[in-house]
């Protein structure tokens, strides 16, 4: 039996594939398979796949889009290995991608996580707010408690086949935009299985998010997401959905989350993408922060169903 599968679940993926395939053709183990589901075939990504042939990699094509719920689960069951490893198709993986995710399971039973480092074209937006807000995540998710490291469970994981079997598939009720990966880590952290996050492998990803608009839409499409979180494990799970109004910043972003819907979210960050070049870093930063916290907050209050738009 092959040691380790990788499941890449892959929508509009024609162009971010190669980089990826191309670095699972440099691991330094070839002690491992690709499974690419490609959640409907809008782009040409299985041509693209074709030309990895000599690789091993499987692929299952979805006559439509589904979600990515939908691929993931397609992926882990046509996977034959022993370690099951999520990479999402927007990733670079090391050379020692998939041995140090094999390695991370070898004493004891646990969920592992890697950390993606965002690698984002040189613009405004990620000088003044992208690469530091991905810096700050990183750092807080290294000094979480280790009972709080599940919400942290995304695009970089891995669990044994005889977890997989334990804890069961993704949630199909996430049939948009997020949360399908916290609600597994949520999981694994109720069956009492310790999720881990492994320094050893952080991983580039070209984040999608390259703009405050494209930011502060996942972050509506993620607050949405969440209401399905809070109905499935109750509204304490994940801690509370909005800040306290206490102090100056919660109270603006409060304010502020009360006049957006998707489309004013939308409108308010082209806004401050406008103006951002011409704004001290300071308060670019703060603009930023601003819409995309309050969108959050407005996303899980909206009455709009989720909708998946990327």
């Amino acid at each position: 039996m092959t040691t380790a599968s990788i499941i890449i679940p892959s929508y509009r993926g024609a162009t971010r594939l190669p980089r990826l395939l191309s670095a699972l053709a440099a691991q330094t183990t070839d002690d491992w398979e690709a499974i690419v589901v490609v959640d409907g075939d809008v782009d040409g990504s299985e041509h693209v796949i074709s030309k990895y042939s000599h690789l091993p990699i499987r692929t299952v094509v979805f006559p439509e889009n589904r979600g990515r719920v939908a691929a993931l689960n397609a992926g882990h069951e046509a996977a034959r290995g022993d370690v099951l490893i999520r990479c999402d198709d927007d990733l670079e993986p090391a050379p020692d991608f998939v041995a140090n995710h094999v390695a991370s399971h070898s004493s004891r039973r646990q969920g592992t996580i890697g950390l993606c480092v965002n690698v984002l074209p040189r613009t405004r937006y990620s000088a003044v707010y992208g690469d530091h807000f991905g810096k700050l995540a990183r750092n807080h998710a290294y000094r979480a408690n280790p009972d709080g490291t599940w919400r942290y469970w995304a695009a970089n994981v891995s669990v044994t086949r005889d977890i997989w079997q334990q804890i069961g598939t993704y949630d199909p009720h996430y049939r948009a935009y997020g949360w399908e990966d916290v609600d597994y880590g949520w999981r694994l952290h109720k069956a009492g299985i310790p999720v881990v996050i492994d320094p050893s492998l952080e991983t580039k990803h070209h984040a999608a998010a390259v703009t405050a608009a494209i930011r502060a839409a996942r972050a509506f499409r993620s607050g949405q997401a969440r209401r399905i979180f809070d109905s499935l494990h109750g509204t304490n799970a994940a801690g509370p959905a909005a800040p306290e109004a206490v102090g100056l910043w919660n109270n603006a972003v409060l304010k502020t989350s009360l006049v957006l819907d998707y489309r004013r979210t939308i409108a308010m960050a082209r806004a401050v993408d406008a103006i951002i070049h011409i704004t001290p870093t300071p308060i670019a930063r703060k603009l930023i922060a601003l819409v995309v916290e309050a969108a959050v907050v407005a996303g899980h209050r909206s009455p709009e169903n989720p909708e998946r738009d990327f």
